[in-house]
């Protein structure tokens, strides 16, 4: 069964309607085993008359091995013979470097305006091939092809792009809305088994800032979902990618709403940034981030005991870390000063006030300080 979700964005005066996002805004297609369809999408959407333009898929090397065939195949139905280009995996690799690289191939396989890029892979693919549309000839049309769990339910919904900085995740980038995100929940059974876990975080995260039902939903069906079970997957994916799409339809550049997405994210980015990337995979970072958020809620009197129990009782049924080990909490201070959700100076957080509603809050230093000597183990 395919599922589409409607995302309708620049309805307003200030946020004009463009080539690269129309005024109708963009579809999130769902479903399970539908990579033979995507041709028949990018036919729909990204077709100049009767003819598609140009197309570069961006993936890794592994991912290209997995699915280049299945992505040529579909596209030949459209008279599409796609490029790609292909890259190392891992944030490291999330770079303007690494963006010039791929603005050389572009160059040399003559893109224009009306080009298409696609992104087939998880975050970091999705955020390079953003930001790359976002800034080649001041803005092309992009495809997101999602194939782990953090960027089916997060990181492919909501033209967040962007590249690193050796002082913080995502410090350069623009919003830049994609064509349509292609979600093929297929893709998930060759995940790693760390993999799949560590995204399910980011879905742990929906459920704590928006929807009790669905942090119940894995309460109750941990194992079926740990199990990769077809018809509890799907639910986690598409109700997270609905209450994503939901969010940024009232506040698409984050002036107010979606500031509630970064739940566990401030923490988080901070313990990847100086583990170099390596230590912890971006959902393990944010289970911890949350775990920090919601004993700091706890502490400010702004959440419940019973929030930090149950979110951590079920972190840890997922598998995930709740303790950041071999960082600094003073290196970690220093991080939070240069977040880009820094504001005026003041370090905001995100904080549970129970399951299913967050409000983000200015946090005095000593109290951060305090908690980072609680969750740190040196």
């Amino acid at each position: 069964m395919v599922s589409e979700i409607s995302l309708n964005l620049h309805t307003g005066a200030s946020s004009p309607a463009s080539a690269t996002c129309p005024a109708e805004g963009y579809k999130i297609i769902v479903g399970h085993g539908i990579g033979s369809l995507l041709g028949d999408a990018v036919l729909r959407v990204c077709s100049i008359g009767k003819q598609v333009a140009k197309v570069a898929v961006i993936t890794h090397p592994r991912l290209e091995r997995l699915y280049g065939n299945e992505v040529r195949d579909s596209l030949k139905k459209t008279g599409v013979v796609p490029f790609f280009f292909t890259f190392p995996e891992g944030e490291t690799n999330k770079t303007l470097g690494q963006a010039e690289k791929i603005y050389d191939f572009l160059v040399q396989h003559k893109f224009e305006r009306s080009s298409t890029l696609m992104a087939l892979g998880g975050g970091v693919v999705g955020d390079m091939t953003g930001f790359v549309a976002a800034t080649f000839l001041r803005g092309i049309s992009y495809i997101q092809c999602p194939t782990t769990v953090v960027a089916q339910v997060d990181a492919a919904i909501g033209g967040k792009t962007g590249v690193d900085h050796a002082k913080g995740k995502n410090l350069i980038g623009a919003f830049h809305q994609p064509s349509f995100v292609f979600i093929d929940t297929k893709k998930l059974e060759t995940l790693s088994r760390r993999e799949y876990v560590a995204g399910l975080a980011e879905v742990v995260k929906y459920g704590v800032i928006y929807d009790e039902a669905l942090f119940s939903f894995m309460e109750t069906h941990t194992q079926a979902i740990l199990n990769r079970d077809q018809k509890r997957v799907m639910y986690c994916v598409k109700r997270s990618a609905e209450i994503k799409a939901e969010v940024v339809m009232k506040d698409e550049k984050e002036l107010s709403l979606r500031k509630i997405l970064n739940y566990g994210h401030t923490f988080g980015h901070a313990v990847e940034t100086l583990t170099g990337y390596r230590q912890y995979k971006h959902g393990e970072a944010v289970a911890i981030g949350m775990v920090v958020a919601a004993n700091m809620a706890y502490r400010l009197g702004i959440g419940s005991l019973d929030v930090v129990n149950r979110q951590n009782a079920l972190l840890k049924a997922l598998g995930l870390p709740t303790q950041a080990k071999n960082v600094c909490p003073n290196d970690i201070m220093s991080v939070l000063e240069s977040d880009k959700k820094v504001v005026g100076g003041e370090i905001y957080f995100v904080l549970p006030e129970k399951i299913g509603s967050v409000c983000v809050q200015k946090v005095e230093r000593k109290t951060i300080a305090q908690m980072l000597k609680e969750i740190c183990l040196n």
